[in-house]
Formats: structure tokens, sequence, C-alpha cells
């Protein structure tokens, strides 16, 4: 019975940490294909990497919460203790859960300072599948999520 719990358990921890979002400029949500973005050019400032966690999904209390739960009343005895059991693993779980799904979820990214054209200066974060360099020109694209992508032209 026990390993029957652990073998229906093991899925849901499996699907926490592929929860996990794309950071990079490469990634775009369904929702933002095909809308407009506004750009504006300019050059790095500085770069600080950064960490980028999740706190936005409450995937890892809920999957931790029914492991703690399964596992819990697998506790012997009465059924006041099958209850207990139950409840105590789920209160466990779901803290446990949280934890996890926050470290599964933790991405490296960077920061970005952005000196504008125009002279005004700006912070972007992001993924780390490109890493642009102080001094390089780039360009920024605002629109449902501001990204900034290497510019090679001439301005």
């Amino acid at each position: 019975m026990k390993k029957l719990a652990v073998l229906l358990i093991l899925p849901f921890l499996t699907l926490m940490g592929a929860c996990t979002s794309d950071i990079g400029i490469d990634q775009y949500d369904t929702t933002g294909v095909g809308e407009v973005n506004r750009a504006a050019m300019g050059t790095v400032v500085t770069v600080r990497r950064v960490r980028v966690t999740s706190n936005d999904n409450n995937a890892g209390s809920f999957v931790g919460a029914a492991a703690g739960g399964v596992a819990g009343s697998l506790i012997g005895g009465s059924d006041a203790a099958h209850i207990l059991g139950a409840i105590g693993g789920a209160t466990l779980g779901s803290i446990a859960g949280d934890a996890a799904q926050s470290e599964l979820s933790a991405q490296t990214g960077y920061e970005y300072v952005i000196e504008l054209n125009n002279g005004n200066l700006i912070t972007v974060s992001q993924g780390n599948d490109v890493v642009l360099s102080p001094g390089q020109k780039c360009i920024v694209l605002y629109g449902q999520r501001a990204r900034v992508i290497p510019y090679n032209g001439n301005y």
C-alpha cells in the first residue's frame, strides 16, 4: 500500500518542475504573438546577474498537500490516527511543496540598465539565453513584456 502511494505521488512531483516558465528573450506567450510593440534604441550601461523565482503559482503547495495527505493517511492505527496523519501530512506537505517549487522554478537572469537615445535610463530583467555587455547597442521592446535585444546595425 505504501509503495503504491509513493508511485502515485512521484508523477505530481515531476509535474511541479515542469511549471517553470521560460524567461528568455525568444520566449513569447501565445497572447503576445502578433501584438504590436514599441521599440527604443539605447546602449547597455551595466549588467547585473540576478536570481529569478516564481511566487505566483501555488502548484507546489497543492501537490505537496496532496502527497503529504496521502502519505500521512498511511500512518497505522485507528481511523482517528489516519485522519490526523492525513491532516498533518497535508500541512507539512504543503509547506515542503511550496519550498520545493520555489527552488525548482528558480532561474538565473540578468538585469540591464540601459541609457536610451533620448538620455533616459531604464532597467529590464530577463533570462540568460542572450547576454549583452556594457557599451553594447541594443533595442528595448515594450509590450506585454519588455525585452532587450542586441542591435547589430549602425545608428
